[in-house]
């Protein structure tokens, strides 16, 4: 063979072969980027994108990497899931990359979040497949530290819904009867004064005047004349109709203490005219109707209405009787315990209250133990009414006790199962125990119930859609809501929003630190930061690995 021949051929298998011999070099931090770096809590996981670039001759053509994530924390680290990469003469489904060209890799990432990865390092291990050999490459570090805000979302701080009480301090109640006159008369009948609303309207008034809890605020008297007939006529009699009825009620009303009485008349009634007639069954009532729309004037309606002679008579004898009447009512108020009595009667006898007497006084005390105790009473008393249960229940789970308060919500489901608290409440309980399917199957059927909007709020928030989060929240003053405004960058409305809690608390201010730390606001992160710690000292350690406040001097504070 000739020489020279062989030497060419010697060079040409060499470079061929070059591909393919030797080993992969260490990979460099530079070759990649993460996006977002630092690396962020979305919900309850920590996402992100590595993307690389991988240079030309680097990538030996008969080589498999396997490339995985780790996040690396003071006492453990994550794994995501690994990505394979192959040369190009390796027989396989995964990404090619060009030995002389190089290439463009990318590879999501997804961690579980654990609150000790707010202090971690985004690692890349490499593990290389080549032949028959196999070796580790050294890992590489990309990203630092994780920003942890979103995960303030917080179920457990979220408001259950109660039960609402129906208690009254003043029920106001209105007892009426009427006195029906003959055609163009306005004396009362006896037979008019012995009907079962009138028998009944005095026994009321006198069982009121005796009783210390029931005032009579008023007794009116409204008379009336029927639309036939001229006006004028009318006008008189219904006025003598009212005198006649408010004699006979000063009569009865001797020895009665009542607010006043009050008395009026209308000398046509074409209001309840057209109501009788509309409610009817005469068969021409559309035709009347449309004769009332028609004349404004009354002398014209009535003419128009006796000219419809097929019907008129009919009018007579089922209508125009009914129009002929003066009406009583007492206005009559019911006056419920106060809350000193509610209280004594608790202290001492707690059967002796309503439940809606036991339900409302539930509500005059800030201390949720006492609320619990007096919820549990309720119950014991009343078994069978769903409120007790329910407010129970949210009594125990603002206590913490989830497992009590998911069975004394499920307790209130089975007396109503129609009822939305109890489903939002057992939903909130499926939230703060990650069973997320089950809250929202729960939210999903508690429609209407005030509270719904903070439960189905961090239920997104727990999702990752903070914009949904938001907009579930719109008008909540809570840290939560809050929470959901800073993490879609709506800070002028968090700013509102956590001024208006009514009891702000330490996270209240760390959120209020947050917010002054993404505005630039050195004063407002300072100020509220120092609050948050005064209030939970554990705060200084989370501020002082918070990479929301790498950028601020916080040595003031911590």
């Amino acid at each position: 063979m000739n020489s020279k021949f062989s030497f060419v051929l010697v060079m040409a298998t060499g470079l061929a072969l070059t591909g393919c011999s030797k080993k992969l070099g260490q990979m460099k931090a530079d070759y990649f980027t993460v996006n977002p770096n630092p690396l962020e809590v979305v919900g309850e996981k920590v996402p992100a994108t590595v993307s690389a670039r991988i240079p030309a001759k680097y990538f030996v053509k008969n080589a498999k990497l396997t490339v995985t994530p780790y996040l690396t924390y003071a006492g453990g680290e994550a794994q995501s899931t690994p990505l394979t990469l192959q040369g190009e003469n390796v027989r396989g489904n995964d990404q090619t990359v060009s030995y002389d060209n190089g290439g463009t890799v990318t590879l999501p990432v997804d961690f579980t979040y654990q609150p000790e990865m707010a202090t971690s390092k985004l690692e890349l291990g490499f593990t290389v497949d080549q032949g028959k050999k196999s070796y580790v490459l050294p890992r590489v570090a990309i990203a630092n530290g994780v920003i942890a805000t979103a995960a303030f979302a917080s179920a457990e701080s979220a408001t259950p819904a109660i039960a609402s009480d129906k208690f009254q301090r003043i029920i106001a109640e209105k007892v009426d009867a009427d006195i029906l006159f003959l055609i163009n008369q306005a004396n009362i009948r006896d037979n008019q004064l012995r009907t079962q609303a009138m028998t009944g309207l005095n026994a009321r008034i006198n069982e009121a005047n005796k009783d210390a809890r029931q005032e009579i605020e008023e007794i009116n008297i409204s008379s009336y004349a029927s639309p036939d007939g001229s006006y004028d006529f009318n006008y008189k009699l219904a006025q003598k109709r009212e005198d006649t009825t408010k004699n006979y009620m000063n009569k009865q009303l001797k020895g009665v203490t009542f607010g006043e009485l009050t008395a009026d008349f209308t000398p046509e009634d074409w209001e309840g005219f057209r109501r009788l007639v509309s409610e009817s069954n005469i068969q021409d009532k559309d035709l009347i109707l449309s004769v009332l729309s028609m004349y404004k004037d009354p002398e014209e309606r009535e003419r128009e209405i006796h000219n419809l002679s097929s019907v008129f008579e009919q009018l007579a004898e089922e209508i125009l009787p009914q129009l002929r009447y003066s009406r009583i009512t007492a206005k009559i108020n019911v006056i419920g315990k106060s809350d000193e009595e509610i209280a004594q009667a608790y202290a001492t006898n707690p059967s002796l209250l309503s439940v809606d007497e036991i339900l409302y006084y539930a509500t005059l005390t800030d201390s949720t133990d006492k609320r619990s105790e007096i919820y549990s009473t309720a119950a014991e008393l009343y078994p069978t009414d769903y409120r007790t249960f329910n407010n129970l229940g949210m009594t125990q789970y603002q206590l913490g006790d989830y497992d009590a308060a998911r069975a004394s919500f499920a307790q209130a489901s089975r007396l109503a199962p129609q009822s939305a608290e109890p489903q939002m409440n057992i939903g909130l309980v499926s939230l703060v125990e990650g069973k997320y399917d089950d809250a929202q199957s729960r939210f999903g059927s508690a429609a209407g119930v005030p509270e719904l909007g903070e439960a189905l709020g961090v239920y997104y928030l727990k999702q990752g859609d903070n914009a949904a989060a938001a907009r579930a929240m719109d008008g909540v003053s809570s840290n939560n809501a809050a929470l959901a405004q800073i993490l879609t960058k709506d800070y002028s409305t968090a700013k509102r929003t956590l001024a208006g809690i009514a009891e702000p608390d330490a996270t209240t201010y760390y959120l209020t630190a947050v917010l002054g730390a993404r505005t630039n606001n050195e004063s407002m992160l300072i100020n509220a930061l120092r609050q948050a710690i005064k209030l939970d000292p554990k705060m200084a350690a989370k501020a002082s690995q918070d990479l929301e406040f790498n950028r601020f001097n916080l040595s003031a504070v911590l």
